[in-house]
């Protein structure tokens, strides 16, 4: 049985399908996305809800840094769902050795028009009171946010719909085909056909370089007040970005709710989404450690989730040349939220024939990384 034709098919309604689909449909393209599950039910459910500038490697600075300002031009277009809080990020020293990172950081974001500025111990302790004493300063990304991942992702959904997009969930893609996709009894076709699906990608698009990386998050009960930035150690991204086994770091989030998001852990484990006793409590410990008033409050929740990791740490945007009409937007990792909104507006320059804003080349799902076995 054949459906008839859409011109766009996302497959996937989290956070990346959700602004793929609003930036086809804004360009008029006639959209559906095919959701297996209901929307933002994956990675984007369970994920923090960053939106940061984030420097490890100048390409990944450049889709954060894009990515960033068409959030803020989206700000007015998105409902209280989305929970935005314009917070900033205090990016935490533990000792004076890292103080040499900081202003690297620093003047990488200066560089390239970000503001940041380099806070000492006792502004630090001013602007957050319940960090530990001894800190030796922080760099402060005043324009840095976070958001509420399935909130925004609907937002995002919304402003598809208002253009014409169809939105069908429970309808679970079983492959990509030349210009089209299997579903359980119907193929469908269409002249774009973009692979959103998260760190299920591979499963629909065999060869893409992505494996799945296990966090661990806890939230508390609400405690208004207790930060007021999202809060995370400088040698967080040793944590994030080097692909060890397992891992923990200090991040912290205020919520709209009043409660503390307690972050992070990363470990390689395959599908296996229980929680790591021992790894979660590494991560509390670590939080404390900066925090140590976190050790009064109650938590409240634990879960786990699962990253779309790649080798070189960088996402995969662009087309699928082994399979013609073929697209992908997968493969985000810890930063899917933040470059969501960048990665549909390449994807929808690249199939439209326009020029990018940002070079595009690095991120081809077809570029030269190493294969991942998980």
């Amino acid at each position: 049985m054949t459906a008839g034709r859409s011109d766009a098919i996302v497959v996937g309604a989290g956070i990346v399908g959700a602004a793929c689909a609003a930036a086809l449909a804004r360009d008029g393209w006639r959209v559906t996305v095919l959701e297996k599950s209901f929307a933002s039910s994956g990675t984007t459910s369970v994920g923090m809800g960053h939106l940061v500038v984030m420097d490890d490697s100048p390409e990944q600075l450049a889709l954060t840094r894009y990515s960033l300002g068409l959030w803020r031009g989206l700000a007015s277009e998105l409902d209280s769902r989305s929970e935005l809080d314009r917070c900033g990020t205090l990016w935490v020293a533990e000792d004076v050795s890292q103080l040499d990172a900081l202003k690297a950081k620093r003047d990488a974001y200066l560089a390239v028009g970000v503001q940041a500025e380099i806070l000492g111990e006792r502004d630090l302790a001013a602007v957050e009171p319940n960090l530990r004493h001894g800190l030796v300063g922080a760099l402060r990304v005043a324009e840095d946010s976070v958001v509420y991942p399935p909130g925004a992702a609907l937002g995002l959904l919304d402003l598809a719909r208002a253009h014409g997009a169809v939105i069908r969930e429970d309808a679970e893609v079983r492959e990509l085909i030349p210009n089209g996709v299997r579903l359980a009894t119907t193929t469908m076709n269409a002249d774009v056909v973009i692979n959103a699906a998260g760190a299920a990608a591979p499963d629909l698009t065999p060869g893409l370089p992505i494996i799945p990386r296990k966090g661990h998050l806890a939230i508390t009960d609400r405690y208004a007040g207790f930060c007021r930035h999202q809060i995370v150690e400088l040698g967080y991204l040793t944590s994030a970005h080097v692909m060890t086994s397992e891992s923990v770091a200090f991040n912290v989030q205020p919520r709209s709710t009043g409660q503390v998001l307690i972050g992070s852990s990363r470990e390689l484990v395959g599908w296996d989404a229980g929680i790591n006793r021992d790894i979660l409590r590494r991560m509390l410990e670590r939080a404390t450690h900066f925090m140590p008033a976190l050790g009064a409050l109650s938590v409240i929740r634990c879960w786990t989730g699962f990253r779309p990791a790649t080798p070189d740490k960088l996402p995969l945007i662009g087309r699928w040349d082994p399979i013609p009409g073929v697209w992908v937007a997968a493969g985000h990792e810890g930063l899917g939220i933040t470059t969501s909104v960048g990665t549909a507006q390449l994807l929808a320059d690249q199939i439209a024939g326009r020029p990018t804003e940002i070079d595009a080349a690095a991120f081809s799902p077809t570029r030269d990384v190493a294969a991942v076995h998980a």
